[in-house]
């Protein structure tokens, strides 16, 4: 038995797994390219530093050295460090030149993948997730939260991962020096991290609170963009306005919050590092004008006191002098100012992982379930009845089951389609069809009356599989609907809605949707059984013309003919007509109407209609009322028992 459908739990925000996830699946996009930048930046962030790793250098042992010995004594010195420092700047250049530029084909090269691995999963999924979820609040995870991803991948990441080297370079260079001026900066970082955390936590979840901001008013604004003939025709103007500031005062409270937190995280951390400059410069002058020991890992006190050398040609187991003191006056504000571009970067990185969540949360979600192993073939039918599998369009179709035994069994479609005791609810707490059974005989029509929210559509919903049932079963040629294959299954089913869909294209295009390998004659004619043909014709381009805006250029009515067009051309065993000829006069319902009579032809066709005019030569007829079959009949017998029926055809009652 199918489970009952559940509202899914809240998803929870999770930074660190979100940026853990988003980080392999960009390793796994790129891989090799991927560690290549990440060398690239290092040797970036390397040639950042050659000036603070080569100035204390140049001060005590050419500038001071040269003043005591002559500067032909340093010569050689001077000459091997401007080479050593022109051979990093330039290996620094090419591995930014290098890094950039494969940093634009991985950022784009990911965005389209995850757009595409996006939209691929969107259409696995089942229809109950569009009833769900706002359109509008969908269209911004593929726009505001993917570009926020591009910012991250593009700017925030590798600004990072190069602060986070040159400040982990940066410290070992200091321990290297003097130990005690290290351990000044390293008190002022953990001020820092802890005025970081304090403020970025606080624009942190105000950055989260924008992004759902930002897609609530995006959904609000497609909605009424969609509805702008409504908002009109009610005079719903200011009261759209009302509801739309709510959702602007919303986002605008969420941005100002976000943007105030983040704005006083810069200055702070730059005061804080002014600070720093005056505490190390202070320590700094004191420990060489009273001739202090310096403790460092290149020595204690004097050079009789040599622990080890990192740098070659530098001066070993000295004690603090000037040239160190300067260089450390630059390394400390350069410290400072990297933790201040981390700083500037939180923002961007809270957004992304916001947006990510979302995608995440999009591309996590179950897929539409399908085990069905039923599937559908063209077939051809011997004179002794044997079925026999066509690769050509035969007009004729068969179910084709594989066998244990590895063979094949076949079985023609007819649309002989039974419901057998059917309860159905989109949730535990709403059941809309209760003990619902019916049959379809092969080539009959099947019509469906009663107001609004009786369950005609729900019906013909669960025909198509857009919902799985809870108890009782669904056959089609008696087979379990469950067992063939959904897209199979939607094949053998034409259908029309009351809402008609044109896709931005020609009106060629938008008929040929029910069939991609239709010819122009098959697209002419499934016009002319729609009664289209003569309209279209009259078209600017005839049916060239392009359409856009859902076909905002034609008539309601003129659009739903182009929509039986469609169901005509995929020319299904079975056809459903929800509500098909409710946007059309009466004139023109008269042609449609016996068009469609030469389209149902041998077809067994579900029609739902609020006109009992239009359902009066159906086989049957289903009066429905919250989800129960209180009568069936044809016309006449349902005219005879003056019921329900009966009274809603002589005006009695109303449908709704």
């Amino acid at each position: 038995m199918p489970k009952m459908n559940v509202k899914p739990a809240k998803r929870q925000f999770n930074k660190k797994k979100t940026f853990g996830r988003l980080m392999k699946y960009l390793y796994h996009t790129y891989p090799v390219r991927f560690i290549v930048i990440l060398i690239c930046i290092v040797i970036t962030s390397i040639g950042s530093l050659a000036a603070s790793i080569f100035m204390a250098q140049f001060i005590d042992n050419v500038i001071y050295a040269g003043i005591e010995n002559g500067y032909d004594a340093v010569k050689n010195t001077m000459i091997g460090l401007i080479i050593g420092l022109g051979s990093i700047y330039i290996l620094a250049i090419a591995s930014t030149l290098l890094y950039q530029q494969m940093l634009c084909t991985v950022t784009q090269g990911f965005l389209y993948k995850i757009r595409t691995d996006m939209f691929k999963n969107m259409e696995k999924l089942p229809i109950s997730y569009f009833d769900r979820n706002a359109h509008g609040d969908i269209m911004s995870t593929y726009t505001n939260d993917v570009d926020a991803i591009r910012q991250l991948i593009s700017q925030s990441i590798p600004g990072i991962v190069q602060t986070l080297v040159t400040v982990s370079i940066l410290f070992g260079i200091m321990l290297y020096y003097s130990i005690w001026l290290a351990l000044a900066v390293l008190i002022s970082v953990i001020f820092i991290f802890k005025v970081t955390k304090k403020v970025g936590g606080g624009s942190a979840k105000y950055f989260i609170k924008q992004q759902q901001s930002v897609a609530k008013c995006e959904g609000f604004i497609e909605e009424m963009m969609n509805g702008q003939k409504v908002v009109k025709v009610f005079c719903h103007e200011e009261q759209s306005k009302k509801d739309f500031e709510v959702l602007n005062e919303e986002l605008n409270h969420n941005a100002y919050k976000a943007n105030a937190y983040a704005n006083m995280l810069g200055p702070i951390i730059h005061n804080i590092g002014n600070i720093l400059y005056v505490i190390v410069a202070i320590i700094g002058v004191i420990l060489v004008v009273n001739n202090v020991p310096n403790f460092s890992l290149r020595g204690f006190g004097t050079k009789d006191d040599v622990v080890f050398s990192m740098i070659p040609g530098g001066s070993m187991g000295v004690g603090l002098t000037m040239g160190i003191a300067i260089t450390f006056l630059g390394m400390s504000r350069q410290f400072a100012n990297s933790f201040n571009q981390i700083s500037m970067q939180i923002n961007a990185v809270v957004m992304a992982l916001a947006g990510a969540d979302r995608i995440f949360e999009l591309l996590d979600q179950a897929h539409e379930e399908d085990n069905g192993t039923v599937s559908l073939v063209n077939c051809e039918i011997k004179e002794d009845g044997e079925i026999i599998e066509s690769k050509e369009r035969t007009g004729l179709w068969a179910w084709k089951k594989q066998n244990e035994d590895g063979t094949n069994s076949y079985k023609q479609l007819k649309g002989d389609i039974r419901f057998f005791d059917v309860n159905f609810g989109y949730y535990p707490e709403k059941i809309v069809l209760h003990n619902v059974s019916l049959y379809a005989k092969p080539g009959h029509k099947i019509a469906f009356v009663g107001a609004t929210g009786a369950g005609k559509t729900t019906i013909t919903n669960l025909i198509n599989r857009f919902y799985d049932i809870q108890d009782g079963s669904i056959t089609y040629d008696g087979i379990k609907i469950d067992e063939i294959k959904k897209s199979d299954l939607r094949k053998s089913i034409g259908i029309v809605l009351q809402d008609t869909n044109l896709f931005t294209g020609t009106v060629r295009d938008n008929i040929r949707y029910g069939k991609l390998d239709a010819t122009d004659e098959e697209i002419y004619n499934a016009a002319k059984i729609a009664n289209a043909y003569d309209f279209i014709t009259r078209l600017p381009d005839g049916f060239d013309t392009m359409l856009t805006g859902n076909g905002s250029q034609l008539s309601q009515g003129q659009r739903q003919l182009i929509s039986i067009a469609r169901c005509a051309i995929a020319d299904a065993p079975v056809t459903i007509l929800d509500e098909a000829t409710s946007s059309i006069d009466t004139r023109t319902e008269a042609l449609v109407s016996k068009g469609m009579d030469g389209l149902m032809e041998g077809r067994t066709v579900f029609v739902i209609a609020h006109r009992l005019s239009t359902v009066r030569n159906s086989n049957a007829i289903m009066v429905l009322d919250h989800g129960n079959i209180i009568e069936r009949g044809d016309h006449e017998t349902l005219i005879s028992n003056k019921g329900t029926y009966y009274q809603l055809y002589t005006g009695a009652f109303e449908l709704e």
